[in-house]
């Protein structure tokens, strides 16, 4: 696996901003900030967005956290590969001696280096990893992503109000698909619907022709699924659509890795109309949002459009410089951690909270629907459920 290190915007193949004349600050050692993602095989476009999330921020800021250079070390796991995650966060900690760490896409790897970082008191963000029970894994954990139960309840809690009774889940056989399974099938038994059977696919490459036949033969009102983003729902819906599930009256629901906006143009008119539950889209149509758009379209072109990943990695750059501004530059591990607790900052999503308790992020589900707008795919929001916890994580 290749390993890179970052220094700032450089690396992104942007111009190394201009350090003003010394001061005490600027004579401090930069601030070193470990991520630790994707940036090769099929999930390469993660650690793309979080490049260029974090290079957003930085730029927006000179550089700095708190007045502070930054340093990014980058260690490529090339998707899920706890024992690689393991090994790249105590290198990081022991050889680099990182004052953070951050990136983590897949839980797996973020439940690895659980033990790592309580062990070496790392603060360290989740910018993805979507597990519910994560940020219990240590101490010195915190997210400023989402959990996938988070995304899911609502989804189910919609689909009820909308006269929807019945329901086949379909996710993908990993604890992030078991989470989705379990909060939605939860949710919808609660509010008086059936999940009339639950379906867990493989990773690699299924062939979902035969799962989606034994749905259309069930013939429930709907079926809901997970998967992560990437290969796996434009695939699922294809064979939805060929199987003619729509025509017999099944409606399909999902979570918004279905149409990741990074992965929207290229899946297609399959995503059309699809009712999906997310806490991102590129269309959210806040001041704040808009500008995020412009400011990486103008960076890194219209190729790439910015998803739920880049915002994630801007809001936990903006959740370090807010704790360190909070410390007056303290990064002992503790008085950061307590400076995370409570933390609240505008998104490009939308407002979001670190919870005081749990470390794990509260915010906004947006209930949107695929459509074509000028020509382009798009998440128009048209409903939401408002300061959203995870599920698991609020039921104690």
């Amino acid at each position: 696996m290749k390993t890179q290190t970052l220094t700032t915007l450089i690396g992104l193949g942007l111009m190394a901003l201009t350090v003003v004349a010394p001061t005490q600050a600027a004579k401090q050692e930069p601030i070193r900030i470990g991520v630790i993602a994707s940036w090769s095989g099929p999930y390469a476009d993660y650690g793309r967005q979080f490049d260029a999330g974090m290079a957003l921020y930085l730029k927006e800021h000179g550089g700095q956290l708190a007045g502070r250079d930054v340093q990014l070390i980058r260690k490529d796991t090339g998707g899920a590969a706890p024992d690689l995650a393991r090994r790249y966060a105590q290198e990081l900690i022991v050889n680099d001696k990182v004052n953070f760490l951050t990136g983590l896409d897949f839980s797996p790897n973020a439940y690895a280096i659980a033990p790592v970082v309580t062990k070496g008191k790392i603060p360290t963000i989740v910018m993805n990893a979507a597990s519910s029970g994560i940020t219990a894994s240590s101490p010195y954990i915190a997210r400023v992503a989402f959990t996938v139960q988070q995304v899911s309840a609502p989804m189910a809690q919609w689909m009820l109000k909308h006269g929807v009774k019945t329901a086949y889940t379909v996710v993908a056989n990993y604890g992030s698909g078991m989470d989705a399974e379990l909060a939605f099938k939860d949710a919808f038994t609660k509010g008086g619907g059936q999940v009339t059977d639950q379906i867990r696919t493989p990773m690699s490459n299924p062939d979902f022709s035969a799962y989606v036949q034994r749905i259309k033969d069930a013939q429930p009102d709907a079926a809901f699924i997970f998967f992560p983003s990437g290969v796996m729902p434009p695939a699922f819906m294809k064979a939805w659509q060929e199987r003619g599930l729509d025509k017999a009256g099944i409606t399909l629901y999902a979570t918004g890795e279905a149409t990741d906006d990074s992965y929207l143009e290229a899946t297609g008119d399959v995503a059309l109309g699809l009712v999906t539950s997310h806490h991102y889209s590129y269309a959210h149509p806040s001041a704040k949002n808009k500008k995020f758009v412009h400011d990486f379209e103008a960076e890194f072109g219209t190729s790439m459009r910015p998803s739920y990943f880049s915002v994630a990695a801007y809001d936990a750059l903006a959740a370090l410089d807010a704790a360190m501004q909070k410390t007056a530059g303290d990064m002992t591990a503790d008085t950061i951690m307590a400076a995370l607790k409570g933390l609240e900052l505008d998104s490009p999503r939308g407002p979001i909270r670190i919870d005081a308790d749990t470390r794990d992020i509260v915010q906004t589900v947006y209930i949107r629907r695929t459509e074509n707008v000028d020509g382009k795919l798009v998440n128009i929001e048209f409903d939401q459920f408002d300061q959203v916890q995870d599920p698991a994580l609020s039921a104690k």
